[in-house]
C-alpha cells in the first residue's frame, strides 16, 4: 500500500461508536462492548475507504491539560468530574465507557495498531505534532473542528471530518474549510479563539461571530494584527468592534496559545505500516476477539488490515 499516513483522533471515535451502538452488545462475561466493536467497524471503513499506509490511534495522555488551564480556568471545566492533585483531571465519562478503554487500547495493540500519546498533551497536540512532522500525505480522522487548523494542499494533509456520522464523512481541504468558514486553513486558529468554543469552555470575543472573525481576518490577516489594529483608529474596524476587542483583550492574549494545536512534540513515532500479523500475533487476536465477543466487527477490521480470513470462519453480526 502506497496511501497517507492516517492519525486517529481515537477518543472522538469511540465516543461516537458508544453512543452509536446499543449497550446491550456485551462480551461473554458481561462487559459491555459496543464502543470496541464500533470503533472496529469505523477502522475497517477508514482503511477501506481511504486506502492508508500507515495507521496510528493518538491518544488523550491528558484530556485537560494544565498549562492550558492555567491560562484559560473555563477549558474544559464543565467535563471535569474530578479534580486530580497528581495526574489529569477525570472526564465525565459513561461508565459503560469507562470499563471498555482499557479493552481498547488491548484490542488496538492486538490488532497491531500503535497507540501514541503524550504527557500533558491531548491527542490533538499528537496529531499536530506527527501530522507536521510527516514525510508524506497525512489524513486526521476527527470529530473536533480544531484541528482544520492543520489542514495543508501542498503538504497533502487532510481532515476527514465525523461529525455528520460515519456514513457522511466530510473531507477537508484547504477549499473546503475556506468554503465553509470564510477563512483559510493557517487562520483557523486564530478564527475559533476570536468565535469561542462553549463546548470547550472557551468565551471567545462577546459579540464576534463566525461573519465578523471571517472578515477581520480577510482584512488583516492575523489575529496579532487585528489586536494591533483595535489599539489605534485605523482604516478597516468599526468601533463597536474595536470596543468588543477591547473589552476582551485579555482574553485574547492566551486563547492563541491554548487553541492552537502543538506541531512540535518529540514523540519517536512508531512503525506504522500496516501489515498482515504474523500468524502467532492473528490467532492472539482472533482469541481475544472471541473472549470479547466481538463478532464480526472485528473480523472486518483484521481483514481490513490486511490479513487473511477465510470467509467460512468469519462472524457475521
Amino acid at each position: 500500500m502506497t496511501g497517507p499516513l492516517m492519525l486517529l483522533d481515537t477518543a472522538s471515535l469511540y465516543f461516537r461508536a458508544f453512543h452509536g451502538l446499543p449497550d446491550t452488545l456485551r462480551s461473554p462475561d458481561g462487559t459491555p462492548v459496543n464502543a470496541v466493536r464500533g470503533l472496529l467497524d469505523f477502522i475497517a471503513k477508514l482503511v477501506t475507504d481511504y486506502q492508508p499506509s500507515e495507521l496510528i490511534a493518538c491518544w488523550d495522555d491528558d484530556w485537560r491539560p494544565q498549562w492550558r488551564v492555567d491560562l484559560i480556568p473555563s477549558y474544559k471545566e464543565h467535563r471535569v468530574v474530578t479534580v486530580s492533585a497528581d495526574g489529569p483531571d477525570v472526564e465525565e465519562t459513561p461508565d459503560l465507557l469507562v470499563a471498555q478503554i482499557p479493552l481498547i487500547r488491548r484490542v488496538l495493540t492486538a490488532f497491531g495498531i500503535p497507540i501514541v500519546g503524550a504527557p500533558e498533551h491531548e491527542a490533538d497536540d499528537v496529531i499536530g505534532s506527527l501530522a507536521s512532522q510527516a514525510t508524506g500525505p497525512v489524513d486526521v480522522v476527527t470529530g473536533d473542528r480544531d484541528l482544520f487548523q492543520v489542514v495543508d494542499d501542498a503538504r497533502g494533509i487532510r481532515v476527514i471530518y465525523t461529525a455528520r456520522g460515519m456514513s457522511k464523512l466530510e473531507v477537508l481541504t484547504e477549499s473546503v474549510v475556506r468554503e465553509k468558514y470564510g477563512v483559510d486553513a493557517a487562520q483557523y486558529a486564530d478564527f475559533a479563539a476570536m468565535r469561542g468554543d462553549t463546548s470547550d469552555g472557551l468565551p471567545g470575543v462577546a459579540g464576534v461571530g463566525d461573519k465578523t472573525a471571517a472578515g477581520l481576518l480577510a482584512t488583516f490577516g492575523t489575529l496579532d494584527a487585528i489586536i494591533k489594529a483595535s489599539a489605534t483608529r485605523g482604516d478597516g474596524m468599526s468601533e463597536s468592534v474595536r470596543a468588543k476587542l477591547l473589552r476582551a483583550a485579555d482574553y485574547l492574549a492566551v486563547a492563541p496559545t491554548v487553541v492552537a494545536v502543538v506541531c512540535t512534540l518529540d514523540l519517536n513515532a512508531p512503525d506504522a505500516h500496516i501489515r498482515p500479523l504474523s500468524p502467532e500475533k492473528l490467532a492472539a487476536a482472533r482469541e481475544l476477539s472471541v473472549s470479547l465477543g466481538l463478532g464480526g466487527a472485528a473480523d472486518r477490521a483484521l481483514r481490513a488490515l490486511g490479513n487473511d480470513l477465510p470467509q467460512a470462519e468469519a462472524a457475521t453480526v
